[in-house]
């Protein structure tokens, strides 16, 4: 589709936008370790300490840009013009820095010198014309967007911001006689389409403006469009039917937008002022606007190309079009989110005026990232009082509940969703979330029981959910409990998501857990080739090619994880694993024809209906000797220890009695034998 070629067409920007940065970082790290003319960034500041050369300054600063620190590229690069004032190469670097850091004021020099610069002038002309859009000099703007070479991102820019020149210069129907003559790839109309719909407001032309708006929103962006795309959309267009009185439409337009899977967080906010008689003002009401738009459009639509310096740099161009633009702000922030850059986050979040739409989005975002800055009980702080200051909105309880969750304080979790439950009332789909994050903090818990309605009713609310699907049929697997309903849950999880790694993990893993170790194979070397980097998907696959037999490429799977990013407890059990192995698969235990039970060594799948436990094992009898248990149909080491030994937590008893498990309360299989602990010990 669209969307898929406007990716493609981005990546190749990128490439073409990085071409020198890794080799150039490498090349500053190597010198910075030969030679005592490059020095560190000052500790604490964005300011570099000073460089005495031309090399030196210019690696430092791709180094620098290499690991997004554009502060210090800025600097750098700086001092690297200082040595040679007419390096363009190095004006083109510095430009670009400016521009990612938003200091659009300084980059305007250098913009004014690459202007010519037929390599440049798609940075180069394009600040140059924002700044004539930000002075109303609409002819000058106009003359500064005809570029030498264009592709067709650059086109697209070009030619819709010339149009809103023109707009600028009171001759409409000329911008619309250009945006018809505009001809590109099979991705233009969502953009033109969107943008006609736009100038026609802009021009009072009503009628034509909603039908441009609504082809857009339902013939063009469902077919397939970022949802925060889709969001803007829906967002600009309902406000500007509000502005006019039409707010039924407008509510008609929201729950369009929101049923197409635009349900972006100011949906929400937008309905209910609506709801409550506000007439929402006009977002689009300038040429200035509009040129903004599109850079934002392109931006959010970009974003699935991997391209955030890209991304970044039309956020930032349009920012400075548009400086209270909130719907940027929220796009930079994603950006910043995505580089781990929290604080930056926060910095931008906290421009998003308390009157706005984003607003309430904005203070869940503040927690999470001082969560994501390990500044916990200020994100708990937070993220209570922005809960206490509406108690009805699901979305502050999920926002706590995750920070909960992140520190692994699951019973604080599970304590706030039953206040949000009993804040719900009359469950609708929305909730669904509510229901879905309760459970997960139950079966944390330990306390099935508890949890698995909840997700039941997740899945009543939101069907075909793929999270609820696949959290619930692999919890069934893992438990060896209603087994071919799990894997037809997992199987349409992964349906509907199949390129999501983890999804198809949990297929996988759920054969290995029923023995079907061939099958196994063939979907978690799926999910690795989906998610390379995970440990915990790298370490099911070695599991599951030690049980086929190929041991060797089970090791190397195992050494692999320990070279990523993983709990110490992982690892520690890679270490055993690549030292020991799996152990050995015990005999199970089968009932024949005539009732006596025998034993079956086997490596195939156990089918749980037809495991029986010896009648003498139900209960192991008071001996001074530990006693023999085997393992049932749906128990796990906790609900062992609870139901025979009286108290769940006497679980680690059991683990110290049995090596075999090797400290992992996961391992045990049905029709195992294990060793309780004798009354009394």
């Amino acid at each position: 589709m669209a969307a898929g070629r406007l990716a493609a067409d981005g990546r190749k920007m990128m490439r073409q936008f990085k071409a020198t940065l890794t080799t150039t970082a490498a090349l500053a790290v190597l010198l910075a370790l030969t030679s005592g003319n490059v020095q560190a960034k000052e500790s604490g500041g964005s300011e570099a300490v000073p460089t005495y050369s031309f090399s030196g300054a210019f690696l430092a600063g791709r180094a620098a840009e290499a690991d997004n620190d554009f502060g210090s590229a800025i600097s750098y690069y700086k001092r690297a013009i200082a040595f040679d004032p007419d390096n363009v190469p190095l004006q083109s670097s510095l430009l670009q820095a400016l521009l990612a850091e938003g200091r659009i004021d300084e980059a305007i020099p250098y913009a004014e010198k690459l202007k010519s610069v037929p390599e440049v002038e798609r940075f180069s002309r394009l600040v140059l014309a924002v700044d004539a859009f930000r002075n109303a000099d609409y002819k000058a703007a106009e003359n500064w967007l005809e570029l030498v070479l264009e592709s067709d991102i650059d086109a697209l820019i070009t030619g819709i911001m010339t149009c809103w020149a023109e707009i600028g210069q009171g001759d409409l129907d000329a911008a619309l006689a250009n945006l018809d003559g505009m001809d590109g790839p099979d991705w233009y109309p969502l953009f033109t389409t969107y943008q006609r719909a736009l100038m026609l407001a802009q021009g009072q032309r009503h009628d034509e403006a909603v039908a441009a708006f609504d082809k857009v929103l339902n013939e063009i962006a469902p077919r397939s469009v970022a949802p925060y795309t889709m969001g803007r959309i829906a967002e600009v267009y309902a406000s500007y039917l509000s502005a006019r009185g039409e707010n039924d439409k407008a509510l008609e337009v929201l729950d369009k937008a929101e049923a197409g899977g635009g349900g972006i967080a100011m949906i929400t906010v937008l309905r209910e002022k609506i709801t409550a008689g506000e007439t929402l003002e006009p977002l689009i009401r300038s040429p200035s606007d509009g040129a903004a738009e599109i850079l934002l459009n392109l931006a959010t639509e970009l974003t699935n190309a991997g391209g955030d310096a890209i991304v970044r740099l039309y956020l930032q161009l349009a920012l400075a079009m548009r400086p209270q633009g909130d719907a940027i702000l929220v796009q930079l922030a994603h950006v910043a989110e995505r580089l781990e850059e929290s604080d930056k986050a926060i910095s931008f979040y906290e421009q998003i005026d308390g009157g706005s739409s984003w607003a309430r989005f904005a203070s869940f975002q503040i927690g999470l990232n001082l969560a994501d800055m390990d500044r916990q009980e200020e994100a708990i702080s937070h993220l209570s009082e922005v809960l206490e200051a509406d108690p009805s909105d699901m979305r502050a309880y999920l926002a706590l509940g995750s920070v909960y969750a992140s520190q692994k304080d699951y019973a604080s979790a599970a304590a706030l969703y039953d206040r949000a439950v009993e804040q719900i009332g009359q469950p609708e789909p929305h909730h669904w979330n509510i229901f879905y994050q309760r459970g997960i903090a139950y079966e944390r818990l330990k306390e099935w029981e508890k949890a698995e309605p909840n997700f039941k009713k997740a899945l009543e609310l939101s069907p075909d959910h793929p999270q609820v699907l696949n959290y619930l049929g692999y919890s069934w697997v893992d438990m060896n409990i209603n087994l071919e309903e799990g894997l037809d849950l997992i199987r349409r999880a992964v349906q509907l998501r199949p390129s999501d790694g983890y999804v198809v993990d949990s297929l996988g893993w759920a054969y290995y857990r029923l023995g079907r170790y061939e099958e196994a194979v063939e979907e978690l070397e799926r999910a690795v080739s989906l998610r390379p980097d995970d440990a915990i998907l790298n370490d099911h696959l070695g599991d599951a090619y030690w049980r086929v037999d190929r041991k060797l490429e089970a090791r190397y799977q195992w050494s692999h994880v320990l070279d990523m990013e993983a709990e110490d407890d992982v690892k520690a059990e890679v270490r055993r694993k690549l030292e020991e192995g799996l152990p050995e698969l015990p005999a199970k235990k089968f009932a024949d024809a005539a009732g006596t039970a025998r034993n079956v060594a086997t490596d195939g799948p156990v089918e749980a209906e037809k495991l029986k436990a010896p009648a003498e094992a139900e209960k192991p009898e008071a001996s001074a000797e530990p006693a023999l248990y085997t393992v049932k149909p749906g128990q796990t080491l906790w609900s062992i220890a609870a139901e025979e030994l009286g108290d769940g937590e006497r679980f680690r008893e059991i683990l110290k009695l049995n090596p075999v498990l090797g400290g992992n309360p996961d391992r045990i299989e049905v029709g195992q034998e294990i060793k309780l602990p004798a009354d009394g010990e």
